[in-house]
């Protein structure tokens, strides 16, 4: 499916609460410094790394799972290898209530996981990244963070 340039502006204008997947703590990884663009320009970011769970990172305590977070996130924004989509979409669809939008990385692209997502209700933007989407598209952040 394709993804226009209004449907990711209205994506991440109303988008609040991300659970990064996959995210890393070394500050020369995307994983990283995504996670830092994101949390600067207003959202909140829920880093999401089972390696480094109870630590803490951009003043968020990291889970180990997507479902161990215990409230609605907006967007999944998914770090992981293709291969590893079908499974976190598994668990996506178990969280009450579901988010928004599952979001891969460049290069991460998996159509069926994909289309799951999509059956359940969910939009999807697969190989896109918001450091050069939003920059692209003059998105400044969150709507509800922009409008106080």
């Amino acid at each position: 499916m394709n993804t226009t340039d209004q449907s990711i502006i209205d994506i991440l204008e109303r988008t609040n609460t991300i659970a990064l997947v996959g995210y890393s703590a070394n500050p020369d990884r995307p994983a990283h410094s995504v996670a830092r663009f994101l949390k600067a320009r207003g959202y909140r970011v829920l880093p999401v790394n089972p390696g480094l769970a109870g630590q803490e990172a951009l003043g968020e305590t990291i889970f180990a799972r997507i479902s161990d977070i215990g409230e609605k996130v907006d967007m999944v924004d998914v770090f992981r290898n293709s291969d590893a989509l079908p499974e976190i979409v598994d668990e996506i669809l178990t969280l009450n209530p579901l988010p928004n939008v599952l979001w891969t990385q460049l290069n991460v692209i998996h159509d069926g996981a994909a289309n799951r997502a999509r059956q359940h209700g969910l939009e999807v933007v697969q190989n896109r990244c918001p450091v050069i989407e939003m920059p692209r598209l003059n998105i400044q952040g969150p709507k509800e963070n922009l409008d106080t």
